[in-house]
């Protein structure tokens, strides 16, 4: 059964009922008056907080979708949303699964580049954008004549986009008549490669409904419960995990910020009952109650039964503070990729919180191998790449049939990821096949920022890896080998990176040679083992 049906289902039983509540803290500490605020109902960005109705949710999908279908808009067609997290999203996402159509959600910390090769590779012919990204779509505009539909999402439309709100309030609120099967393509989303690009995952309608069933299974979602909703909706943790609330019909908060005495405002006036934090938040929030910033005494914190963590390994010794400030909570983790439908595939369980540390066993309706590099299963102990399988496996790599056919094998797909499995079942990631950074839930793509930092006149060669962070996770090292005669310093290095996003700027710069082997590859293993093992380079970058 497609996921629109439940939304439909949400919205005849349980109409007037709270659906999705979007909070933005910023607006009440920049504003100067409430009163202000208040009257100016159209302007989302200036109100503290706003939510809809699951009968309202349902509306405003069908209206777009019926605003899609007749501006030609058919089966098989890709609509890209680049939003940050408001309380428009999800009803656009529903909208354009209702028309058959795929959804392509936009990571918002794209590149005027990396947008214009994400909607040419997906083959995108509508774009949903917010007012945060009007300079880059103006700037890569001309350069994307497949995208026919330009709809901004905002109070000053700029001239080359049309108005998504004038455009869908004279729509129908009647569900189009599209049958959907579960067999249909539903969403393309994003992931690395080891290009530095992104490629296309491809994912059925069925696989986002195992992903309803998979999360409710998991953290027991009911109708009582309320999920605060923190990481970007374009990434599929964030939405995946929200899905249980779809299918229990419960309540979510979107929350547009991360201070830790945000969450728990949030998490107190709110009444919320689930919380899914990355590892730095989490370190944010205990840090701030320990150094006493934050009091947990001053909210209402009761209700909070349960809170998990995802996308990146988990310390041990930070759960075992989680515990000793939130004795009642349950704990678990979960592990995934977009690959997988998000998070799920290996689940950790809050009866487990003995084994934290291990990502977990197979998840709900999923199977799970470590494999040797010939494919075959490891013994029990050994390292190996762990596969997984299941029904929200992706279809493909869209238009990428070899890196399909690397990734999916026999119904299984390589996760790209080593890990170990102990003698109760419990299985343990080692390292990534791949290399990959993860730093606060975001993967970094080091062949992107080896590629810009060789550009620099100075630099003969550079290497990237990353460096093991008490709260991130890990940081972004860059080893610059400078030209001959050359006289390059860090300073003049971290100058230059000033022109990356922030968060792909290495945090620690080290000025070296750069091992490379025979064949002309980077010797990363040398790299990691040289700095990884200095504890005191993480510590004084970090200031941990």
């Amino acid at each position: 059964m497609p996921i629109t049906k439940i939304l439909a289902h949400n919205a005849a039983l349980y109409g007037e009922e709270i659906s999705l509540i979007e909070v933005n803290p910023e607006v009440e500490e920049k504003k100067a008056s409430w009163k202000e605020y208040e009257l100016v109902e159209t302007d989302p960005e200036k109100r503290y907080r706003r939510e809809i109705t699951w009968r309202e949710f349902d509306d405003k999908a069908n209206r777009l979708a019926n605003f899609l279908l007749g501006r030609g808009l058919e089966r098989g067609h890709k609509v890209g949303i680049l939003l940050m997290n408001c309380l428009e999203w999800l009803p656009i996402y529903f909208g354009i699964l209702k028309t058959g159509a795929l959804a392509v959600p936009l990571n918002y910390r794209y590149t005027e580049e990396e947008i214009k090769y994400c909607l040419e590779l997906a083959e995108c012919d509508v774009l949903i954008f917010g007012p945060e990204f009007t300079g880059r779509i103006d700037a890569i505009r001309d350069l994307i004549p497949k995208v026919k539909i330009l709809l901004f999402l905002g109070q000053d439309c700029p001239a080359f986009a049309e108005s998504y709100y004038a455009l869908t309030a004279c729509c129908s609120s009647v569900a189009p008549e599209i049958s959907i099967s579960d067999d249909d393509d539903a969403a393309i989303y994003f992931s690395s490669g080891t290009t530095g690009f992104p490629k296309a995952i491809l994912h059925r309608h069925a696989a986002l409904m195992h992903a309803c069933e998979c999360e409710q299974n998991h953290h027991g979602q009911t109708r009582q419960d309320n999920f605060l909703c923190i990481p970007p909706l374009y990434h599929t943790g964030a939405k995946m995990h929200w899905f249980g609330s779809l299918l229990a019909a419960s309540r979510a908060v979107l929350l547009r910020g991360v201070k830790p005495e945000w969450v728990l405002k949030v998490v107190s006036e709110e009444a919320v009952t689930i919380v899914w934090l990355l590892v730095p938040w989490a370190q944010d929030i205990l840090d701030a109650i320990e150094y006493g910033e934050i009091k947990p005494e001053n909210y209402r914190l009761d209700q909070w039964r349960l809170m998990h963590i995802g996308a990146q390994p988990v310390p041990p010794s930070l759960i075992k503070r989680w515990k000793q400030h939130f004795p009642s909570h349950d704990y678990d983790t979960n592990y995934g990729l977009s690959e997988s439908t998000g998070p799920g595939c290996v689940h950790l369980g809050v009866e487990n919180i003995h084994k934290v540390g291990a990502i977990g066993k197979a998840g709900y309706k999923w199977e799970i191998q470590i494999v040797d590099e010939n494919g075959a299963p490891v013994h029990q102990g050994d390292v190996g790449e762990l596969c997984v399988k299941g029904a929200g496996v992706m279809k493909c790599y869209f238009n990428n049939p070899e890196a399909t056919a690397e990734s999916l094998k026999n119904g299984w797909l390589y996760t790209g990821d080593m890990a170990r499995m102990d003698e109760d079942g419990f299985v343990y990631l080692v390292d990534r096949k791949k290399d990959l950074i993860i730093t606060g839930g975001e993967n970094i793509y080091p062949v992107q920022i080896e590629d810009f930092l060789r550009a620099h006149q100075a630099v003969k060669d550079a290497a990237v890896i990353g460096l093991p962070d008490h709260r991130l996770g890990e940081i972004v090292a860059a080893i610059i080998e400078p030209k001959p005669g050359e006289s390059l310093t860090e300073a003049q290095i971290a100058k230059y990176c000033e022109a990356l996003p922030r968060y792909k700027r290495p945090r620690r710069i080290i000025l070296d040679k750069v091992p490379r082997n025979p064949t002309g590859k980077i010797e990363k293993p040398r790299l990691r083992e040289k700095y990884c093992g200095d504890e005191s380079l993480v510590q004084a970058q970090t200031g941990h």
